[in-house]
């Protein structure tokens, strides 16, 4: 008896902030929280750096990327199109 494993795969999407380094960008992602006590929104952002194989992206552009194998010590997405 195989059990099969499924796999969440992480979907974010983001806008280009840098394409300075060789097939890699660096997207922000930015997220709405609410306060627990105070109930307050906020805007909390996070960069990620994404793989981009062709260097076809430029700072601007919005992009979705999902969650992939480790390809370097920081990153773990790959670009999947442009919005």
């Amino acid at each position: 008896m195989t059990t099969v494993q499924k796999t969440i795969n992480r979907k974010f999407q983001g806008v280009v902030e840098s394409n300075k380094n060789d097939k890699t960008i660096v997207v922000k992602v930015e997220s709405v929280k609410k306060h627990p006590k105070y109930q307050k929104r906020y805007v909390q952002s996070r960069r990620y750096k994404v793989h981009d194989e062709k260097n076809q992206y430029r700072p601007g552009d919005k992009v979705t990327f999902v969650e992939c194998r480790p390809l370097s010590r920081d990153k773990r997405w790959r670009v999947i199109n442009k919005d």
